[in-house]
């Protein structure tokens, strides 16, 4: 597989035939494409404003092999379906091209196909890199032009990400804020830009995660149903808005995810769907190449030209954006060729078999391209299924993504948090399980969008008991998660426990958010990602050396002990009661004699907790938990504690 390993890609040049034919394509660009294995096709397909031979316009092409006709349609040309009709190359590469002179940065377009089938649509630009705002759904002739000023992260970036907190906040942009209650009043990217950086810095987060941000038609899909994957969202801005937002947030040392849809796309007419009058980017058969829940295509991974186009737009947001990783979305549907189907409704691949092995291996494609081209950049799997090796390199027969959202630990989680406590003795197993298989991959912990809507209720609307305990357990609930291996994921809102689900037609409700149980949570949140900082909850977080036992045997008091350390062997002690009730005199067996230091308590009063606090405690010589010393403790109602051994004073 030829992969390109230069970051920097060379000055776009136009290549102009002595017959006067413009083109931005070589030989070897069509050998490339050809073989699935171009990954700047930004660079080359689309429309690019340029000046050729001193005439200023716009260079356009188009990939669409099975059409008859092709013409760039615009407010150029009064919408002309015949003035501007392109030029089909001669290579067999099924590209349309056309310069067309005049034509300048800002002028809206699309190509309108005729097929040699009867059909005729006008088709946005799949590679257009600003659109109209929705409901209008022309693409628009731009050269992006912006300075950045995140050198210095973008340096420090190459440090890499392991060992180091990845605490990630899910934000859908839409609806953080707004400027008013009126439905589509949106902040803008540069908006957003003034207020983010410092919430998420005052908060402590090291990551913020962005729900798609690719120009989508349908508001209400929260982006996960793109017609324009390579423009950001015009709703909020121009592109190069969206890069000052970027920008601030590199500036204010936030990373950025982007949620990434290479699993399917929507049926509007406007978009990829049956592009060339032939079913182009996806399946011709809709046991394959149709989501029966989604009602949208299925890319075909087997065509070399869309996994280029794929694996391009996944290159375009790391390269022009300076985008720090991607989260695959959906990952589990690409996977199974039965993902949602019933008997008879899939069709098998070449060894019988329901797993999807052209998407497999594009995965393993898209991975591989992007660790070479940006070694830095993160990729994420949301993944709900026990496929193996999906954080595994590519080269031990793994996926190759650096991190897989943990589904399993987040349902069970939530299911032992959802009963009530006097019968959470019977279900301590959905806690102590996933222990077993946590270090198999390496696991995001998500409490993410998908847990606050459709009527399963807000965060704090999960947790059962009267309003004392409903606080009280949600923190204890994030204090567990903080205590666990893995890296972290809180959806916005959740972090000061709003009441209502998430709404994406309004904006959070930050009046919540001045409560008194309210602001405990949100400062909890803050402190929580201040330890997580702490090499003993992030050295370790995706090995074994990482985490110890200390108990989880105790179902009767349905509590629970265990060691977080870092690469010297310090640790952390936790410990939960997951029980309403103080329990006084509980010993647990600790590895160290001396003194531990409570360093955070969840029942704290500044949290809104009964202040049921431990301050310094003293080890004795009772063997416990198959240790040498014990401490003698008080745990504190629905709390959870973390404990440091104290270095001796000589």
């Amino acid at each position: 597989m030829a992969m390109n390993k230069e970051r920097k890609v060379e000055p776009v040049k136009p290549v102009i035939s002595s017959s006067g034919h413009v083109s931005l394509f070589t030989e070897y660009d069509i050998e490339l494409f050809k073989a699935g294995w171009h990954y700047r096709l930004y660079d080359k397909l689309g429309s690019h404003a340029m000046t050729v031979n001193g005439v200023p316009g716009a260079y356009f092409a188009v990939w669409a092999p099975n059409a008859r006709s092709v013409a760039v349609t615009g407010s150029f040309n009064k919408w002309s379906t015949h003035s501007h009709v392109m030029n089909i190359r001669w290579d067999g590469s099924g590209i349309w091209e056309l310069f067309v002179a005049g034509v300048a940065e800002g002028a809206h377009y699309k190509y309108h196909i005729e097929s040699h089938t009867g059909y005729s649509a006008d088709k946005a630009d799949p590679y257009a890199v600003h659109c109209e705002t929705p409901p209008q759904t022309a693409s628009i002739v731009w050269n992006i032009d912006f300075e950045w000023t995140d050198g210095a992260w973008m340096e420090r970036r190459k440090e890499g990400w392991q060992d180091k907190p990845m605490s990630i906040y899910e934000l859908h942009i839409g609806s953080w804020r707004r400027k008013s209650d009126a439905k589509f009043d949106f902040l803008s990217y540069r908006e957003l830009a003034a207020e983010l950086p410092e919430y998420l810095n005052e908060l402590g987060f090291t990551h913020v995660e962005l729900m798609p941000v690719m120009e989508h038609p349908f508001y209400a899909s929260w982006g996960y149903q793109i017609t324009g994957y390579f423009a950001p969202s015009s709703r909020y801005g121009r592109p190069e808005d969206f890069m000052y937002l970027v920008d601030a947030l590199h500036n204010a040392g936030i990373a950025v995810i982007l949620d990434w849809v290479p699993s399917h796309f929507p049926t509007d007419e406007i978009g990829l769907g049956y592009f060339d009058g032939t079913h182009l980017y996806e399946h011709d058969s809709p046991r394959k190449g149709f989501h029966p829940e989604w009602k949208s295509y299925i890319f075909n991974y087997a065509r070399n030209e869309v996994r280029g186009f794929l694996i391009s737009n996944a290159l375009y947001w790391l390269d022009k954006y300076h985008i720090d990783g991607l989260r695959v979305d959906a990952v589990s549907s690409m996977l199974y060729l039965d993902y949602v189907r019933e008997p008879g409704e899939w069709e098998p691949n070449e060894f019988g078999g329901r797993e999807n092995l052209e998407a497999a291996g594009f995965l393993k494609e898209f991975n591989t391209v992007v660790h070479a081209n940006y070694p830095d950049a993160i990729t994420i799997a949301e993944e709900s299924s026990a496929w193996p090796g999906v954080t595994h390199a590519v080269s031990e027969g793994g996926l190759g993504f650096d991190l897989k959202w943990m589904m399993g630990w987040m349902h069970d989680t939530l299911k032992y948090f959802s009963v009530d406590p006097l019968y959470r003795s019977n279900h301590q197993n959905n806690l102590t399980f996933n222990i077993y298989y946590i270090f198999d991959e390496k696991f995001v912990l998500p409490l993410s969008h998908d847990e606050v809507v459709y009527g399963k209720r807000s965060m704090i609307n999960k947790m059962p008991g009267d309003t004392w305990q409903q606080f009280a357990n949600l923190r204890l609930l994030y204090g567990y998660m903080y205590g666990c291996p893995g890296a972290k994921l809180i959806f916005m809102g959740s972090e000061f426990a709003q009441n209502y689900e998430w709404q994406h037609d309004y904006a959070l409700d930050w009046q919540d958010s001045k409560g008194a149980l309210n602001a405990g949570v949100q400062m909890l949140i803050s402190d929580l990602n201040t330890l997580y900082k702490q090499p003993q909850l992030h050295e370790n977080s995706f090995s074994y050396e990482g985490f110890e036992w200390i108990d989880f045997n105790d179902t009767v008091n349905s509590a629970m002990s265990w060691l977080r350390k870092a690469k010297n062997g310090t640790s952390f002690l936790f410990i939960c009661n997951f029980t309403p009730v103080v329990q006084y005199d509980y010993r647990i067996g600790v590895p160290m004699e001396g003194q531990y230091k409570e360093l955070l308590n969840t029942d704290s009063a500044k949290y809104g907790g009964s202040d049921v606090l431990n301050g310094v405690l003293q080890t004795t010589d009772v063997a416990m938990h198959g240790q040498e010393q014990s401490l003698l403790l008080t745990l504190p109602p629905l709390g959870m504690m973390v404990l440091q051994w104290q270095l001796p004073v000589e």
